[in-house]
C-alpha cells in the first residue's frame, strides 16, 4: 500500500493510498501572485499504531506537529529563510522529550546519549552535519555551525562536541538527556544484543501520561527568495553500539537539498537509507529520469528500500511547493503547512 497527501486538506490531514503512482496535482496560486512558500516537518515513521497510542498522547503529538507547522510557517511568512525555519522547528523538536532527538534520544548500549545530525541549503549546495554528539543541546545548530563556521562538511565525537563549545553553542551534562522511559526500553533489551528501532515494532505500549518518542525529526522547507532547505536530528538506535551512526548526518542519505529539485528528510532503518543514499536518490531521479516530486519519492521508498526490507519515510518539498510524506511503515508522524492555505497533521492512513 502506498499513502500520499493528496488534493485539499482540512487540518487534520487526508491521505489517499494507491496502488500505483498517480499523477502529480497542480498546485493553487498563492494570494497576490507572491511565490509560494511551505514547510513539512516529520516526528519518524515505524511501527506507529494505535494499539500502541492512548488518546490522550494522540492528542498530545498532534498538538504539538500543528504548533511547530504554525511556528515554521511564521517564521516564513515573515520572510524568513528556510534555512531559519529549518532550524528552529528542529530545535523546539530537541527540547522536547517527545521526539528521539536532543531531549529526547534513546541509549547506546553503555549507557550514553549520542546524537546526530545535518543539514543543507538548497540555494548553495553547502551542508553541514555532526555525529556522535554527547553534550550539545541542540545537534541542528552544532551541523548548522558547522556549514557556515567551517571548510568542512561533518565533524563526528568529542571534536565536534569541542567545536560547539568553541562557537559558544549552547552544551549540556549527560543527566540533561537521561529520561526514566529512556532508560527503562535500553534496559528491556540491553542484555539481548540487538539494537532496536525507537519506532520499532517491538516498543512498548504507551501508557497514559508517559511519553515515548518514535524516530529521527526533520524539517523541510521552501521560502519566498525560492530557495530550499533541509535538515534532520536523530538520538539514532535504542542499545545501538561501537559508534553506530546512521543515515541523519549523512548527507545525500538522510538529508539532502537542492533548489532544481527538491529538499528531503529521511527517517527509518538507517543502514538501508545510507546503502541506497535514499535523500539524494530522490533529487537524482527528478533531476536526470525527469520524474515528478511525487513520483520520485514512491519510487525510491517502495522499489528501491522495501525489495531490501528497509522500513521508514521521507518527506520531500520543492521549489515549485509541490508536497510529498511517503513511508512503507505502520504511520508516520507528519504535518505541513503551505502558502495556499493548505495544512494538516496525520500519523497514520487517515
Amino acid at each position: 500500500m502506498r499513502c500520499n497527501w493528496v488534493g485539499p486538506l482540512l487540518a487534520v490531514g487526508l491521505v489517499a493510498c494507491v496502488s500505483k503512482p498517480t499523477p502529480q496535482s497542480t498546485q493553487p496560486p498563492t494570494p497576490s501572485g507572491e511565490r509560494p512558500f511551505a514547510i513539512v516537518i516529520h516526528g519518524g515513521a515505524g511501527a506507529i499504531t494505535k494499539d500502541k497510542m492512548t488518546p490522550e498522547l494522540e492528542a498530545e503529538y498532534r498538538k504539538m506537529l500543528a504548533t511547530l507547522a504554525d511556528e515554521g510557517y511564521a517564521v516564513l511568512a515573515g520572510g524568513g529563510t528556510s534555512m531559519d525555519a529549518v532550524e528552529a522547528v528542529i530545535v523546539r523538536m530537541e527540547d522536547s522529550p517527545l521526539f528521539n532527538a536532543g531531549k529526547g534520544s534513546v541509549f547506546t548500549h553503555e549507557g550514553t546519549i549520542e546524537m546526530d545530525a545535518s543539514v543543507m541549503d538548497g540555494a548553495t549546495g553547502n551542508a553541514g552535519a555532526v555525529a556522535g554528539v554527547k553534550t550539545i543541546r541542540n545537534p541542528i545548530r552544532g551541523a548548522r555551525r558547522v556549514m557556515t563556521h567551517s571548510k568542512h562538511v561533518l565533524f563526528a565525537g568529542e571534536g565536534a562536541d569541542a567545536f560547539a563549545k568553541e562557537q559558544g553553542l549552547a552544551t549540556e551534562p549527560a543527566e540533561y538527556f537521561r529520561t526514566d522511559k529512556r532508560w527503562n526500553q535500553l534496559e528491556r533489551i540491553r542484555d539481548r544484543e540487538e539494537m532496536e528501532l525507537d519506532h520499532g515494532s517491538q516498543s512498548i505500549r504507551i501508557e497514559p501520561g508517559v511519553t515515548d518518542k518514535f524516530g529521527t525529526v526533520g524539517v523541510v522547507a521552501l521560502d519566498k527568495h525560492g530557495n530550499l532547505a533541509a535538515g534532520t536530528s536523530t538520538g539514532g538506535m535504542n542499545n545501538k553500539r561501537f559508534g553506530r551512526v546512521g543515515d541523519s548526518p549523512i548527507v545525500g542519505a538522510g538529508t539532502y537539498a537542492k533548489n532544481s529539485t527538491a529538499a528531503i528528510s529521511c527517517t527509518g532503518h538507517g543502514e538501508f537509507f545510507i546503502r541506497e543514499a535514499v535523500a539524494h536518490s530522490v533529487s537524482a531521479r527528478m533531476q536526470y529520469g525527469g520524474q515528478t516530486l511525487e513520483q520520485a519519492a514512491k519510487a525510491v521508498i517502495h522499489e528501491e528500500l522495501t525489495p531490501i526490507q528497509g522500513e521508514g519515510g521521507v518527506i520531500a518539498l520543492d521549489a515549485q511547493g509541490h508536497m510529498a510524506m511517503v513511508y512503507n511503515t505502520a504511520g508516520m508522524y507528519r504535518a505541513f503547512k503551505h502558502s495556499d492555505g493548505r495544512h494538516g497533521v496525520a500519523i497514520w492512513e487517515e
